[in-house]
C-alpha cells in the first residue's frame, strides 16, 4: 500500500509540473472533502480544469487513462460541483481532464494530459 501511495505521489508531483510547465496555473493539489478527491485544479485562461492523475509502472493492465471510469468520473463531477460552490465565481468554463504517467525503469517519465475527455 506505501509503494501505492508513493507512486501515485510521485505521478502528481510529475503531473502538476507538467501542467506548470505548459502554462496552466495549479490552484490546489489533493483537495478533499467528505465526496472525495481531487488530484489537480488548474486554471489556462478562463477555464478550470479538475485533472484526475493516474500513474503506472507499466502497461500489464492497460494504459493508465483507462483507470478513470465511468464511476470515477461521477464522483469526479461530483466533487468538482463541491468545489465550485465553495469558491468564488462565477464559474463560466469548467472542464475534466486527465494526465496519464508511466514511470517505467529505466526509461524517463512518459506524460500524456488529454484534456475534456470526460
Amino acid at each position: 500500500m506505501a509503494q501505492h501511495l508513493a507512486l501515485g505521489a510521485q505521478g502528481e508531483e510529475l503531473a502538476a509540473r507538467y501542467l506548470a510547465e505548459a502554462g496552466m496555473e495549479i490552484v490546489a493539489r489533493n483537495w478533499r472533502c467528505r465526496f472525495g478527491e481531487l488530484d489537480v485544479i488548474a486554471r489556462e485562461g478562463e477555464v478550470t480544469a479538475f485533472v484526475e492523475v493516474k500513474t503506472r509502472r507499466g502497461l500489464a493492465c492497460g494504459p493508465p487513462e483507462e483507470a478513470v471510469t465511468y464511476l470515477k468520473q461521477q464522483r469526479i463531477r461530483a466533487v468538482a460541483q463541491h468545489w465550485l460552490r465553495e469558491q468564488r465565481g462565477p464559474w463560466q468554463r469548467v472542464r475534466f481532464d486527465v494526465v496519464a504517467v508511466l514511470l517505467r525503469p529505466g526509461r524517463p517519465p512518459e506524460i500524456r494530459h488529454l484534456k475534456a475527455v470526460f
